[in-house]
């Protein structure tokens, strides 16, 4: 999607930001890993495939993707932001006559930083955004039966079990947005929104500053 290619979100431990090309590398060597396949049901794509979907994932309406930082890492203007990356977020659309259904999906993909809390601060990160900005009313999650730990997950943030296709081995779990959940989001979500370029355009002046001090 357009509307967040400029867009940064800053949470409590991590940063949203828009899926880059500079990013794609290191998505890339992640989704080698035959257990983020199957986590995710993806299968391998070459790096040029890897650049062509993240084209798409940019251009397409249906689709809104944020790649998610280790906001401590990020803050040290020397470390490249692909260095910081953990995983990836999206909200993709899939119901073309009904524009407020979301397919949620997230993935953790540095293993040291799973079983943290992390996917559940980024998960609330994102309903936040797709309740305020893209009009979300009702979110599903697809979750492979063997992914015990993110179904759990949505469980406690009190998404419900609606299907269980054995074909695809995945169930289906659904929220639907009431003013309960969305006291949840005001009083749990803390976010801010900032211009990604305009950061990143700071971020850089503060290194050339730092290098400048140092030599």
């Amino acid at each position: 999607m357009k509307i967040n290619e400029n867009t940064l979100l800053e949470g409590q431990r991590v940063l949203l930001v828009p899926y880059n090309a500079e990013h794609v590398p290191r998505y890339h060597e992640w989704m080698k890993s035959p257990e983020l396949q199957q986590l995710t049901a993806s299968e391998p794509l070459t790096l040029e495939q890897e650049y062509d979907m993240q084209r798409s994932w940019r251009e397409d309406d249906d689709k809104c993707t944020f790649i998610i930082l280790d906001t401590q890492k990020w803050a040290d203007p020397s470390v490249n932001e692909e260095t910081c990356m953990v995983g990836d977020v999206n909200i993709f659309l899939t119901d073309s006559t009904d524009p407020s259904l979301a397919e949620l999906e997230i993935m953790i993909a540095e293993e040291s930083y799973r079983g943290k809390g992390i996917g559940k601060e980024v998960t609330l990160m994102m309903m936040c955004y797709g309740v305020n900005k893209l009009g979300i009313k009702r979110f599903q999650a697809k979750i492979g039966l063997d992914n015990h730990t993110s179904i759990a997950m949505f469980k406690k943030l009190h998404f419900q079990e609606v299907s269980v296709c054995q074909v695809f081995k995945e169930v289906t779990l659904e929220l639907t947005v009431d003013e309960s959940v969305q006291k949840t989001l005001l009083e749990e979500v803390q976010m801010k929104e900032r211009d990604y370029r305009q950061t990143c355009s700071g971020r850089r002046a503060q290194k050339g500053q730092n290098d400048t001090q140092a030599s």
